[in-house]
């Protein structure tokens, strides 16, 4: 089909391979950087992989976020959701606020509980795992996705505790897949920049490592278009490629697009911050290159950029609409274009628009339940 199309020489032989095989670091490199008909090509090329490897189905879950804290150590430059102990706005959800929050979203068909906060200057391992016990003796059916590498490492310090003794009591506890969050741009010379006071690279490969050696398996997030070059974005999505490749512990890969008018590092004076939606696009496209079925779910952020284009998106690779999101306080305060929270019927029809299939899934991507009609 690539014979067909009026692009350069140099890309179509590229995309031709990559119909067989996963492309190549560098080839990853050319291709997050080709434009006008090159760009088209490499988007109709990861759709029809896409259609090859996960078919036609668009999944997402029913789930809900649990932020049981806004109060964080971690001073990072692209948030504008945590706040000092102290402060007025500052909270910590007791324990009626946690199981009311699950409640009212099991009330409405949660499969899924994201149970994340900030990182609490003396939270330890014991903290987290009554979390986890006090949603898992309520509702012991719904999964918890919890916690970050960043929360799992400090509060393992606090414990006193090393990271692997630290998952096997957390999965003993109810902790069902861990949010691969804390990633952002996996080169330490972004994370310097942005955020200099959570783990380094190489920690928090061990950490995801450890995770799925324990049997909790995660998501791979990469979050975008703050201070990093276009060159780290596939050095970080190689890093993901080979952690998979050794541990298959992986669930999807998360593309998050940042959100900066908010943030710290916006305000206070960064400038050309925020990717633009062909980088979007082919951050997407270059993902399912790269990944192929290694990674085969590949799920758009829908609260960062919208209904529209995330269902622009879903034609760019990728098979995934994540959750309905009930309560993302996160993306809430960095300024989510369309809110925070989507119904199944909202969601359902961004993907039949497409002509493609909604199914609703569980955490693991193991078990997939039809839809009713709407």
């Amino acid at each position: 089909m690539l014979d067909k199309l009026p692009i350069s020489l140099k890309t179509q032989k590229i995309l031709e391979k990559a119909l067989d095989e996963p492309i190549s670091y560098e080839d990853a490199n050319y291709l997050i950087n080709v434009n006008g008909s090159d760009l088209f090509a490499l988007i109709a090329t990861a759709d029809y992989l896409r259609k090859e490897i996960v078919g036609n189905n668009v999944t997402f879950i029913n789930n809900c976020n649990i932020n049981f804290t806004n109060i964080c150590t971690v001073k990072c430059g692209f948030c504008a959701f945590a706040r000092d102990l102290g402060d007025v706005e500052a909270y910590i959800l007791n324990d009626e606020e946690i199981l009311q929050k699950a409640s009212q979203a099991v009330e409405h068909g949660a499969r899924e509980f994201c149970l994340m906060g900030g990182v609490l200057p003396d939270a330890d391992i014991e903290y987290y795992e009554y979390l986890l016990k006090l949603l898992k003796n309520e509702f012991p059916n719904v999964a918890i996705h919890g916690f970050s590498p960043t929360m799992i490492h400090d509060a393992a310090i606090n414990s006193e505790m090393s990271i692997d003794d630290s998952f096997k009591i957390l999965k003993k506890a109810g902790l069902d897949t861990l949010p691969g969050t804390a990633a952002e741009i996996l080169t330490d010379r972004s994370r310097d920049l942005i955020c200099p006071s959570k783990v380094n690279v190489s920690t928090w490969i061990n950490i995801v490592k450890a995770s799925h050696n324990n049997g909790i398996p995660s998501s791979a997030t990469i979050m975008y278009g703050h201070v990093e070059k276009i060159e780290e974005r596939v050095e970080h999505l190689d890093i993901l490629r080979k952690i998979q490749a050794e541990t298959k512990g992986f669930t999807e890969l998360i593309p998050m697009t940042f959100m900066h008018e908010y943030s710290p590092i916006y305000k206070t004076g960064e400038k050309n911050l925020g990717a633009t939606g062909t980088q979007d696009l082919k951050l997407y496209a270059v993902s399912r290159l790269m990944f192929r079925d290694l990674i085969p779910n590949i799920q758009v952020s829908w609260v960062k950029m919208g209904f529209k284009f995330a269902q622009v998106s879903l034609a760019s690779g990728a098979n995934d609409l994540g959750g309905t999101l009930g309560g993302d306080e996160l993306s809430q305060a960095s300024g989510a274009p369309d809110g925070v929270d989507a119904s199944i019927e909202q969601l359902s029809n961004i993907v039949k628009d497409l002509d493609r299939l909604p199914i609703e899934r569980n955490s693991k991507y193991s078990e997939f339940y039809p839809i009713k009609s709407y």
